[in-house]
């Protein structure tokens, strides 16, 4: 389910401290239900598929992503000096002291675009950067239902590098929401569905 805007910008998560000065682009709900102290678990499950490179769970969406990864290859989109400490510094360096300077859980990406900037009780947050966007990929736990359960919710944030930038997410916005989102919550849920039960049995 998609949510406002405000379901992300009126909680007190860490991220507004580091990017004020990007755009809130989409929020939406993850049909993740658990326990208070179960978002390290998903995180575990989202580093999982960016590693294995998880591209959605519909042909459809699997070429949509083919195409974009070629596309940006032949106009040089994705390549390193396009990418963070590139062309854009690093979130990393705006992280105050004790989410700097505190213990950090290693989060395998594999060979993603993305990073993983933070980690704690309720929150994470990854970056991403290439000749389009700087674009932040922000977990929340957030209590939903009866009390004592929480799921997740997910939010995009971005920084559009210019013109390019925001042509480029104007012309994807309707891929987005069509395509690409539904079929990667749909693959989230399923698999958050199939690891649960595993641990129960």
């Amino acid at each position: 389910m998609r949510l406002p805007r405000t379901a992300h910008t009126g909680r007190p998560w860490r991220i507004h401290e580091i990017a004020g000065d990007f755009t809130v682009e989409d929020v939406w709900a993850l049909p993740t239900p658990g326990g208070p102290d179960d978002l390290a678990k998903l995180v575990d499950q989202i580093a999982g598929g960016m590693h294995d490179g998880v591209n959605g769970d519909t042909p459809v969406t699997r070429l949509l992503f083919a195409v974009r990864w070629r596309l940006g290859e032949l106009l040089g989109w994705d390549r390193p000096e396009a990418g963070i400490d590139s062309r854009t510094p690093s979130l990393l360096d705006r992280l105050p002291a004790d989410l700097k300077e505190g213990p950090r859980r290693p989060v395998d990406l594999g060979s993603s675009p993305f990073t993983s900037l933070y980690e704690t009780h309720d929150e994470w947050a990854a970056e991403m950067a290439n000749k389009t966007v700087h674009a932040v990929l922000h977990l929340a736990w957030v209590e939903a239902g009866p009390p004592g359960r929480y799921r997740a919710q997910m939010a995009v944030l971005v920084r559009p590098n210019g013109r390019l930038g925001r042509l480029y997410m104007f012309a994807i916005k309707p891929i987005r929401y069509f395509w690409v989102y539904p079929a990667l919550i749909r693959t989230i849920g399923r698999t958050w569905r199939t690891q649960a039960r595993m641990r129960e049995g």
